[in-house]
């Protein structure tokens, strides 16, 4: 994984300063996450403890993260052992992916005792170990038994051993020539693989940026690099830990043209070239909280919203079916001009036409020269009948075409708000936000309404940004947060925006009885086009126009509205300048 015990190291320089605060508060926002106040002379600082296969980190986080409204058993340990208590050291062993943060805290009988909490990041092993002065485990987050591990069970009351460890070489205290000659030793392997054989602490990205600027952007084989690829190598490995002693590291970003997050990485990356985008960081805190941030509130809100994506998929599904099943019907009903047709034939020929006959032959007056037809008919029924029969064919084929009109328009209203309540729901950043949505779907009949326990959640204030120019911008969360800020919350002179045909959220500029500069006009678009469906796209169309030319159609749906004296701009959204403009 990226986050390897180099990148740690920095992660515990970053965070000593923190060494003499105190624990303040303590939280547990998800069965694998600790969340640590420390308060410092220079104020209070969050640390996050996660032991996620695939997000095992710690760092100090500014990310808004909702707690539980009941902490669970581990929170309330935590909580009983730690408080109060002073941070006294941040240790690491070598360049092992293992934080120990010592405290000197206070027991049950007033007196003073040494606590570790160890931070281990081993992918799917991490875990969260607090031990007491004794060397042994009062708990962890995660409690391994002797059926799940005979070689290191992490059980409360055993004594804390150490994973094994394998001798290896460090980047920041071993001669990069010996790095390098012990890496060209390693035959049969490439030379990444030879580099993580032989460091200790290195991710593949970095491996792989080595082998980069050793051969120029090819593949290289450890067994055969030549003394200037070795020189080359040892050069990179040497001016990488200058960089990092210094405190000059270039901390990485590297993204996807979409802009889905890929790696993450101490130094500059080049090996991607124009495949990939990255974008420098200023700090390894920062990195990883900004890395993560998205990944884990997505990852959240899926797990505790499952029930919600679930039935929006499945109402999705059904509606569109539904809809597609009308459109048949519909088309059968264009045919429904022959019914009346054959039913005036026949009334035409009744004279002709006796009962018992299967079909009937006759002149269809309806077209030029009078051409013969085969009408079909029931034999058990008169002339008559049968005709009348035809009459209510297309009486029901006509008064079914005029409701499917309907039905389908609906069908297509329903299915354009569903997207948007999935699109919200996707975008959602706590249970607050989910709860709200739950109660919408509840009002419009889609859920039952829930009993409500304890203090029912508050609900959100919209979104607020600060143009460069000084205009608030203001977005709303979910549909109903929308209406709200469109129709009551706004005035009349002010500017709204939302994407152009795209499920978004609805995006006001306060403009104060102003006319806003177009950068910020501009801004706001790139704003609307991120918090809409379209996020990851490219020149999305954002419409715009006065608040007083937007209406709701009375009976509407929450979040549809009309609009007219609208015009559209074309912009890309851009996540950085959201974040800034937030801040």
């Amino acid at each position: 994984m990226a986050l390897d015990g180099v990148f740690l190291n920095q992660v515990r320089k970053e965070l000593m300063p923190l060494v003499g605060g105190r624990v303040d508060k303590i939280h547990q926002p998800s069965r694998e996450e600790l969340l640590v106040t420390m308060r410092t002379r220079d104020g209070a600082f969050r640390l996050l403890f996660n032991t996620g296969a695939g997000t095992a980190r710690v760092h100090a986080t500014r990310a808004d993260i909702e707690n539980p409204k009941v902490p669970p058993m581990f929170c309330m340990l935590m909580r009983k052992q730690l408080s109060g208590g002073k941070l006294t050291d941040i240790r690491q062993d070598g360049l092992e992916r293992i934080l120990y943060f010592d405290f000197d805290a206070t027991d049950e009988m007033g007196d003073s005792c040494r606590l570790t909490l160890a931070i281990e990041i081993m992918g799917r092993h991490s875990n969260l170990i607090l031990i007491g002065g004794n060397g042994r485990i009062i708990d962890c987050i995660k409690r391994v038994g002797q059926d799940m591990s005979q070689v290191r069970p992490v059980l409360p009351g055993m004594e804390y051993t150490l994973p094994p460890k394998e001798p290896r070489l460090s980047l920041l205290d071993d001669d990069p020539r010996e790095i390098a000659e012990r890496a060209r030793s390693m035959s049969g392997m490439k030379l990444p693989k030879a580099l993580m054989a032989v460091m200790e602490g290195i991710s593949p990205v970095f491996a792989r940026e080595a082998e980069f600027y050793t051969g120029r952007g090819r593949e290289l084989t450890a067994a055969e690099l030549t003394d200037d690829e070795c020189d080359r190598l040892a050069f990179y490995l040497k001016k990488t830990a200058a960089e990092l002693a210094e405190g000059s590291s270039r901390y990485t970003i590297i993204r996807t043209k979409d802009g889905q997050f890929k790696d993450f990485c101490f130094t500059d990356i080049h090996q991607y070239g124009a495949l990939m985008i990255t974008s420098e960081v200023g700090s390894a805190c920062e990195t990883l909280d900004r890395y993560f941030s998205e990944r884990d509130r997505t990852a959240r809100m899926k797990q505790k919203a499952n029930d919600l994506f679930r039935l929006l998929v499945n109402t999705s599904e059904r509606i569109t079916r539904r809809t597609a099943n009308q459109r048949l019907e519909l088309r059968d009903c264009a045919d429904r001009g022959r019914w009346k047709k054959y039913g005036d034939l026949i009334m035409a020929n009744l004279y002709r036409l006796e009962k018992g006959a299967a079909e009937a032959v006759v002149e269809d007056y309806y077209e030029e020269g009078s051409p013969s037809v085969t009408i079909p008919l029931e034999p058990r029924l008169t002339p008559s009948q049968n005709a009348q029969r035809y009459y209510k064919e297309y009486r029901k084929a006509d008064t079914a075409e005029k409701k499917l009109h309907g039905l389908i328009a609906q069908g297509e209203e329903e299915l354009r708000y569903i997207d948007s309540v999935f699109d919200a729901l996707t975008r959602a950043q706590g249970e607050s936000d989910i709860a709200e949505l739950r109660e919408e779907l509840a009002e419009q009949g889609y859920i039952r309404r829930g009993k409500a326990k304890g203090k029912p959640q508050k609900n959100r204030p919209p979104l607020r940004f600060m143009s460069s120019d000084g205009f608030e911008i203001r977005v709303g969360r979910n549909n109903k947060q929308n209406d709200r800020l469109t129709c009551k919350e706004s005035e009349k002179s002010d500017i709204w925006l939302h994407t152009k045909d795209i499920t978004g959220s609805h995006t006001v500029i306060s403009c104060r009885g102003e006319q806003p500069p177009e950068r910020t006009l501009t801004e706001a678009a790139v704003i609307a086009a991120y918090h809409s469906k379209a996020r990851t796209s490219a020149q999305v169309p954002v419409d715009y126009t006065l608040i007083r030319f937007v209406k709701k159609p009375a009976g509407a749906k929450p979040g549809m509205v009309i609009f007219t004296n609208n015009r559209t701009l074309y912009v890309t959204p851009d996540e950085e300048l959201v974040r800034r403009l937030s801040e």
